[in-house]
């Protein structure tokens, strides 16, 4: 359930951008702080690898994303006791990379249209649904690791 939630918020608002909103258009949401700005990359995050050609482009940008979403697909799928939270994280991450994945083969480039600026303090680069479930996903599971209790450790008394 959780999975096709993302994908397809994520889907459906990447084609309501793709047939309203011109390239590089900025439509101001909240002052200068929140804007949609369309924009086609061809990279992955941050248009790494947009440079790339070839082989290389394919394997960095198409192979190793769907290696790395079957690889935990089938974690999901054997880990057996896996809490709640870290399934969420998974099903995040795995429903973000499905959807950068489809763009890119479907469209040869990934719809980014987000943009946060916070003055100084904070500011995004342009992004997607998918990409705030992949960075919600990561950001889960370090939360759950900074959080996770260290198991106590006992000191033995030497036996007199």
């Amino acid at each position: 359930m959780i999975l096709s939630v993302t994908v397809g918020c994520d889907q459906i608002s990447k084609e309501i951008v793709r047939e309203k909103v011109a390239d590089f258009q900025t439509i101001t949401v909240i002052k200068d702080h929140f804007t949609i700005e369309k924009v086609e990359n061809t990279g992955a995050f941050l248009s790494m690898g947009d440079s790339a050609s070839g082989a290389m482009r394919i394997i960095f940008l198409n192979v190793i994303p769907l290696l790395l979403i079957l690889a935990s697909l089938v974690y999901i799928l054997v880990k057996v006791n896996l809490n709640r939270t870290t399934l969420l994280a998974i099903i995040l991450m795995i429903g973000g990379g499905l959807g950068n994945i489809y763009d890119r083969i479907a469209h040869g480039s990934v719809t980014d249209f987000l943009y946060i600026n916070l003055g100084g303090v904070f500011h995004t680069g342009i992004f997607n649904v998918a990409d705030m479930c992949i960075t919600a996903g990561i950001s889960i599971i370090l939360l759950q690791s900074w959080f996770k209790k260290k198991p106590e450790v006992v000191k033995e008394v030497p036996a007199e």
